[in-house]
């Protein structure tokens, strides 16, 4: 048997494998995060090759030391209105390891 490729749509990181997010499992990622200590932030590109590159746009600095869910949301849904034609993604920084805990496209 042969190994084929896989033929979708383009991906951007492991998630974007997997069905659409709905939002209550965004805010169950964020709570995860938030609850692993981690901080969060919201980034984003241009959509297109620029979207598969490693340089994300900063939205504002990271959320240091943020509890919220909602806060989080609320950021990320500013910077959709903001950009609305740009990919998306939130981002939870682990302090400890000096690196991303968790990374996802919300908005494709």
């Amino acid at each position: 048997m042969a190994v084929q490729a896989y033929k979708a749509s383009k991906k951007y990181e492991t998630f974007s494998y997997l069905p659409a997010m709905t939002a209550d499992q965004v805010q169950r990622q964020i709570a995860y995060s938030i609850g692993q200590g981690w901080n969060p932030a919201v980034e984003h590109t241009e959509k297109g090759t620029a979207a598969t590159s490693n340089f994300w746009y900063m939205w504002k600095l990271p959320l240091f030391g943020e509890q919220s869910v909602d806060a989080v949301l609320a950021e990320i849904e500013s910077c959709h209105r903001e950009f609305p034609d740009h990919l998306i993604r939130f981002v939870a920084y682990d302090n400890y390891s000096q690196s991303q805990g968790m990374a996802f496209v919300v908005y494709r």
